[in-house]
């Protein structure tokens, strides 16, 4: 309350911060008004000016630093110091171009991911402002529908004049060629070159987009890129170049929700295919049918204790069954339960402190960790796998076997090593059997089909939890993917290895300038200055913002809850309101689609498995009576245009 007041008395540091650009923009304003009177050739030919005006002040400062500093650090940052002060000094002069640029394409056409686009943006102080704040190296918090696809073209411009290489990290291949064809004019007109990388792209082809002057492309592609060329034997196999300066889009998402994701590029194992898998899948599909049973049990039973007011006893059950099934319907349904998550854990304290948490997992076929994904066979696992030998599923202490080998005095020295070549083997046999059996469960309890992964084709694959697209051509490692394989009942492909690896993280800290924009960054203000050194602020709206946000429903079943949806999509579809409907998975997506088939509502639906047409689907979202049901594909950087007199029926409902 203190600090609300404290803010609203004194401002913020954002307010403050953005207060004192506004004579820079004022001066960027008139400057580009001086431009009008110039022709486009002469645009283009200041353009070649300023870049040979920073490359020779570049070149100075490498010159004087070789000649001044011995250490390597110091010197490069005593040439970035003396290109940064050479931009700022230019800035206002490129910030010009670019807006001058932007008025003279006004009713220009081009083609734009295959549909033809009609340029109608002249830039607003606040996105001037927007653009100051990116080149200096922060994080714009921006609000929806602001442009910020626009906002990046002014730091891109001026940056890319160093001749270095400028990078636009996006959210999907989709959006990376689209602002690429869209944002591209602008910089063409201005005499540089635009490129895009595409998950589909060979080296030669990368190699030539990356040597554009500006190059737009998602994170994946270029972290991949990145390792290629770290795994490459020639340097002309390479085709990235050096790591100058990259503006992260929906940096939220990339930067702090993706932060210690790892980008591995695996190798086929030189190894035949593993067929274990085939044979022990009647074993775990039996032994994942019982514990199926036995958790919704174990649920029945801890719903009664509740009612009874046993509330210690309750939560010991409701743990066990969320240590038993994690997935089950009947578990996360009593999880959703005011108090059930507080109780459990209460109790997995009071076993985890005590030492006792295996306790917890002995009246169960085997345990899961659900936020480490370890699984372990219990006793009555191991018995209800291999009764007559439940001794299969241990693997013996490899140490302890060879030391009795050797102090085995009555052995000859031939007989001792067959013996350690058999000890070698059973224990080979025994962590090779157990390895396939734990990645099976997984399989079976942890990956759900058109959640983590689809099946198109007869192939198993990966769906991206951040963007809800297809990771094409990635595989999990360790057996994982085998695993899912033979699950699905379908080819079961060679075991793959990692052979290099980079989390996010790491891959952009290696930029010499790094600079993000999104809706919500200031929440993760004080992870972006931890981890990156990078400063959140907030630019204002160039209107006040009309969207009407609404209080959350809350529906007791999933069954109220979509039935609810179904009939607020029917509303708005009879009225002529165009509907976005946003999902958390394929699956989800699909059964929405099912219902509204149903009730005869006609509808759209984007996500991992039906894609093809995104560009199509997106444009007609805004359309009279249009219905769109989407994963988080159509989450971030979707710009759906609203059709006419949808604004006076109350704009998009989603």
């Amino acid at each position: 309350m203190i600090q609300k007041f404290v803010k609203k008395i004194f401002g913020t540091r954002s307010n403050k911060e953005i207060k004192k650009l506004y004579p820079l923009v004022e001066k960027i304003n008139q400057l580009a008004h001086s431009l009008k009177d110039k022709s486009d050739q002469e645009l283009q030919e200041r353009s070649v000016e300023l870049r040979t005006e920073l490359v020779t002040e570049r070149e100075a400062a490498e010159k004087k630093a070789l000649d001044t500093l011995s250490d390597k650090d110091e010197q490069t940052k005593f040439i970035l110091k003396s290109e940064h002060e050479k931009l700022e000094e230019i800035l206002p002069e490129a910030f010009a171009m670019v807006k001058e640029t932007c008025n003279r394409m006004c009713g220009s056409s081009w083609s734009v991911a295959s549909r033809d686009q009609t340029w109608e943006m002249i830039p607003y102080d606040v996105q001037i402002l927007g653009g100051i704040i990116l080149h200096r190296g922060n994080v714009a918090e921006m609000k929806t529908g602001e442009g910020k696809t626009l906002v990046a073209a002014f730091p891109i411009f001026l940056n890319a004049l160093t001749d270095r290489g400028v990078h636009l990290i996006t959210v999907n291949d989709y959006l990376a060629q689209r602002d690429a064809e869209w944002m591209g004019e602008i910089y063409k007109r201005l005499g540089l070159s635009v490129g895009y990388i595409l998950n589909n792209m060979t080296p030669d082809q990368r190699r030539e987009n990356y040597n554009c002057d500006i190059t737009y492309g998602t994170n994946n592609e270029f972290g991949f890129d990145y390792l290629r060329d770290n795994m490459a034997l020639q340097k002309q196999d390479q085709v990235q170049r050096e790591y100058a300066y990259a503006i992260v889009d929906e940096v939220d998402s990339v930067l702090i929700d993706e932060a210690r994701t790892p980008l591995i590029i695996s190798g086929a194992v030189d190894a035949p295919v593993d067929t274990s898998f085939n044979d022990l899948r009647p074993l775990v599909q039996n032994l994942v049918r019982q514990q199926n049973a036995l958790v919704a049990n174990i649920v029945s039973e801890g719903e009664s204790l509740m009612k009874e007011e046993k509330d210690h006893d309750a939560g010991y059950k409701f743990l066990q069954a969320l240590r038993g099934m994690p997935k089950h319907p009947k578990v996360m349904k009593v999880f959703q339960e005011a108090g059930t998550k507080k109780l459990a854990h209460k109790v997995e304290s009071e076993f985890m402190r005590d030492k006792k948490l295996h306790e917890v997992d002995e009246d169960l076929f085997f345990s899961i960790d659900e936020k480490t994904h370890v699984i372990d066979i219990t006793e009555k696992g191991r018995n209800t796998l291999a009764p007559d030998d439940p001794e299969v599923f241990i693997i013996p202490d490899l140490g302890e076997m060879l030391h009795d080998i050797d102090a085995n005095e009555g052995m000859a020295k031939p007989e001792k090593d067959q013996e350690k070549d058999k000890a070698h083997q059973l224990h080979g046999d025994r962590s090779g059997k157990i390895h396939n059996m734990t990645q099976l469960l997984r399989a079976y309890t942890l990956y759900e089909k058109d959640v983590e992964y689809v099946v198109q084709d007869g192939r198993v694959q990966i769906v991206d939890e951040f963007t809800g697209r297809i990771l094409a051509g990635r595989r999990y490692s360790d057996g994982l993917h085998q695993a899912l394989e033979t699950k699905e009942n379908v080819t079961v492909e060679r075991e793959t290895q990692t052979l290099a690896t980079i989390t996010i993280q790491n891959y952009f800290r290696m930029y010499n300038k790094l600079a993000g924009m999104t809706g919500t960054a200031e929440t993760e203000a004080e992870e972006f200055g931890a981890i990156y050194n990078l400063d959140v602020l907030s630019i204002p709206t160039h209107r006040p913002v009309v969207r009407d946000d609404r209080d959350d429903l809350i529906f007791k079943t999933k069954r109220e809850k979509y039935n609810g949806v179904v009939e607020e999509i029917s509303k708005c579809h009879q009225s002529g309101q165009p509907t976005l409907v946003g999902t958390i998975s394929v699956e989800i997506s699909e059964l929405l689609s099912r219902m509204l088939k149903r009730d005869g509502i006609p509808h759209n639906v984007l996500n991992a498995k039906q894609h093809k047409g995104e560009a199509e689907i997106v444009a007609r979202a805004g359309q009279r009576g249009a219905v769109t049901i989407a994963t988080n594909m159509a989450g971030r950087g979707t710009d759906i245009k609203l059709g006419d007199g949808i604004k006076e029926l109350g704009g998009l409902h989603i």
